[in-house]
């Protein structure tokens, strides 16, 4: 492909694999993360892709990385953002604190690397934003308003910012994965695991790596007629119309 790539969240779970397939496809890609420097280091041995330190909640700190990546790599030709978090909790005891955590990693995060970016993929002509949603951004779930909200609006900022990249050749896409096994849902309880297995047609959790092909697709260059979509990887678990 030989473009050039930025992956938040892109050295452990989904991002890692995310990360990987786009150097596979013949990107150079930089890979942030915010806090985990033993698993940046292993990432960076591993796979050879350069990594970054920074919140992306912060909007200084985003162009401040994204300046330093491009003096290294060149100019951001796609965009990944798949970093977030979850703070988890019923709404009658959620804090202002967990509501606004939430939505500055995960939904202020998307603004402010797309900010970094959009202009120049509109002046020279080429540009992918690839969104990492949620299958609860799409249908919602109990003790997460906080993240379905803020996974609802990236797909939201999708649909719009797609619309004013289309005619300058950026294309803005979103997808959201259902339940991925990943460290985070592997330590899940077995009978709470199996619970939500029970509840994917396809029977099974899904791997990082499927969802990294969806990304590999997208930010293809064939892949210029496809904008302000969303891929509901999920095993059917949830069909959105």
């Amino acid at each position: 492909m030989g473009r050039n790539a930025i992956v938040t969240g892109g050295s452990r779970g989904i991002g890692r694999a995310i990360a990987e397939a786009l150097k596979a496809s013949g990107c150079t890609v930089a890979a942030t993360y915010a806090g985990n420097d033993a698993a940046a280091a292993k990432f960076k041995d591993e796979t050879g892709i350069n990594v970054y330190k920074w919140d992306a909640s912060d909007y200084e700190a985003c162009a401040a990385g994204v300046a330093e990546i491009e003096a290294s790599q060149g100019p951001t030709d796609i965009l990944v953002n798949n970093a977030g978090i979850t703070r988890d909790s019923f709404f009658h005891k959620m804090t202002p604190a967990q509501w606004s955590e939430v939505m500055h990693a995960d939904l202020d995060s998307v603004f402010n690397m797309s900010h970094q970016v959009f202009p120049g993929m509109r002046n020279r002509g080429f540009g992918r934003i690839i969104n990492i949603s949620s299958i609860n951004g799409q249908k919602g779930q109990m003790g997460q308003t906080n993240y379905s909200a803020a996974k609802a609006g990236m797909i939201g900022f999708t649909r719009a910012l797609a619309q004013e990249g289309a005619r300058k050749g950026v294309t803005v896409n979103a997808i959201a994965p259902g339940y991925i096994a990943t460290e985070m849902v592997a330590a899940l309880d077995e009978k709470v695991l199996q619970s939500i297995v029970s509840q994917i047609p396809v029977g099974r959790l899904g791997t990082p790596e499927e969802i990294a092909n969806c990304v590999a697709f997208l930010a293809d260059d064939k892949a210029g007629f496809l904008t302000g979509s969303v891929i509901t990887a999920n095993g059917g678990q949830y069909i959105a119309a």
